[in-house]
């Protein structure tokens, strides 16, 4: 009788493993990045090379940094959405373009719709290192001090703009709304 309960413990034991992680959102990718600085940086900008996106731009507003490049699919899933968060002028976009073409990325811009204030080519992908990217797309949110306040893995849209992004932005300006 003993030699049937250990592959029964085992058993349940594998069960309830199971069943804690199919009740986690996959999309989850947890940062140790959340309530830190920004991580240091300096880009050429993608549509003019001779200035430069650093961190200090992203302080002294509440600001998104989204992770695209023109051979991720999920990024020109998302696209529509990051035009139509930028029409709203609420908040301003700073785009990292990763491990792309430049030329490529200059004409999905032109083409697409460019809801960037700036956006930095990381070619060598060194910059999306030290924040932590995983693959594209992801969107930081990042408060007025420059501290990370939130990541979103994943095509943004409308409706995670709104439940995910919109409540920590309101809380990040001091607003209940």
């Amino acid at each position: 009788m003993s030699r049937f309960l250990l592959p029964v413990g085992l058993f349940s034991i594998l069960v309830l493993v199971f069943a804690v992680g199919l009740n986690k959102d996959p999309s989850f990718v947890p940062s140790p990045l959340i309530g830190k600085p920004v991580p240091s940086f300096r880009l050429a900008r993608l549509q003019h090379p001779d200035q430069f996106v650093t961190d200090d731009d992203l302080r002294g507003q509440v600001s998104l940094f989204n992770v695209w490049a023109t051979w991720c699919v999920g990024c020109r899933q998302e696209h529509e959405t990051l035009n139509r968060i930028a029409a709203l002028k609420d908040v301003p976009i700073y785009g990292l373009n990763w491990k792309d073409e430049v030329g490529l990325a200059s004409t999905w811009l032109t083409e697409l719709g460019d809801p960037y204030v700036a956006s930095g080519f990381d070619g060598d992908g060194k910059v999306a290192i030290d924040w932590g990217v995983y693959g594209a797309p992801e969107t930081f949110l990042v408060d007025a001090d420059g501290i990370i306040l939130y990541r979103h893995i994943s095509p943004l849209t409308m409706e995670i703009w709104q439940t995910e992004f919109v409540p920590r932005i309101n809380k990040a300006r001091g607003n209940s709304g």
